[in-house]
């Protein structure tokens, strides 16, 4: 059985600034209005010499002094794609806190990357907003060096994957969500489950299913891998997933789509072959998108609190940005919850 990974909180503080600009002038050879000039993010400084500044200020950890660091009125928000309602609840969260803080934000797509490419690192650093936050997406090394060296907080919302003790990071309890979805279809007699996961590379994907397995373990079910496909979190994998599990001559009496996207590519894919919910079929999806209460039947689903994580994560990476010296919080939790509706029953009588 797979145990659930505890929210845990961390706190760290800044280490001291060990050199000046004039040292690290010195030690690159280059003059220190050169290093300033790579500090502010300016175009006119040979990629070569960049590059030896930048080693430099990573080594020796040099943070610019809140003197130095006149920050543009903006959060970016990086997203690895924005196709989808679950970004727009993300949006709402991060503009409310911005909002009340006199800024503005900033969106950047990184097409579907889990990294965003060094050309926007270079755009941040220009810029120097208050704060970055990355949603289902990271830093590289370099990246992260070059906000750092900026005093650029960021902070990473649903990690992708294990964002490191020392990255600051918000999340949702996405093992306890899927044991939570899983266990109320065992509840109301369903014995084959099956489940749409979403990418295997995303933590939260993983976690999610990791609690489906362990609510079929706790109730001595049996896991059938024949069971388990997975999708991308995308509406078109639903479907496509939902008719490979539907056509089986065994198939599962209930699904735990992995999120309210898929939930609804399986709708689709039930209506198809000709499949009542929740009469024939049981359906739990995962997010509480807005369009899970608007749709026929309306969704049983998991609750993750998106707009409530977006401004955990905007009032953190702003707390971070104040650099008072005080110890902050460096990864968080939020609750989900379930939300029992109108897709889910017991199962057909045979």
């Amino acid at each position: 059985m797979t145990s659930p990974q505890p929210a845990e909180t961390r706190t760290h503080k800044r280490s001291p600034q060990t050199a000046t600009l004039a040292e690290i002038a010195r030690e690159a050879g280059v003059s220190a209005p050169t290093v300033s000039k790579v500090l502010n993010g300016r175009a006119d400084v040979a990629p070569a010499t960049r590059s030896r500044v930048e080693e430099l200020l990573r080594v020796h950890g040099y943070r610019r002094r809140r003197a130095e660091a006149t920050r543009s009125p903006l959060i970016d928000l990086v997203f690895h794609e924005l196709e989808s309602a679950w970004a727009m609840e993300v949006i709402r969260g991060v503009e409310n806190v911005a909002r009340d803080a006199g800024l503005s934000v900033v969106l950047s797509e990184s097409a579907g990357r889990l990294t965003p490419g060094r050309t926007w690192a270079d755009q941040v650093a220009a810029r120097r907003p208050h704060g970055v936050i990355l949603v289902l997406s990271g830093l590289d090394e370099s990246q992260r060096a070059l906000l750092t060296s900026r005093s650029i907080p960021f902070v990473v919302m649903d990690p992708a994957g294990d964002p490191g003790a020392d990255v600051p990071s918000i999340g949702a309890t996405n093992w306890q969500g899927g044991l939570a979805a899983t266990r109320h279809l065992v509840d109301l007699g369903h014995t084959r489950i099956g489940a749409i996961s979403g990418p295997t590379r995303m933590m939260c994907s993983r976690a999610r299913v990791d609690g489906y397995r362990a609510a079929l373990e706790t109730a001595g079910l049996p896991v059938d891998p024949g069971l388990i496909v997975t999708g991308d979190f995308h509406h078109e994998a639903g479907y496509r997933q939902g008719l490979e599990l539907l056509r089986r001559p065994d198939r599962p009496t209930a699904v735990f789509a992995g999120n309210d996207l898929q939930a609804l590519g399986l709708y689709e894919a039930a209506r198809e072959l000709g499949l009542r919910i929740p009469q024939d079929l049981s359906v739990v999806g995962f997010d509480d998108l807005p369009v899970a209460r608007w749709v026929g039947p309306p969704l049983t689903t998991v609750r993750q609190p998106l707009m409530e994580m977006a401004e955990a994560a905007a009032r953190l990476v702003l707390d971070l940005g104040r650099d008072d010296g005080s110890a902050a919080a460096t990864r968080v939790e939020l609750a989900t919850s379930l939300e029992v509706r109108s897709s889910t029953a017991a199962p057909p009588a045979h």
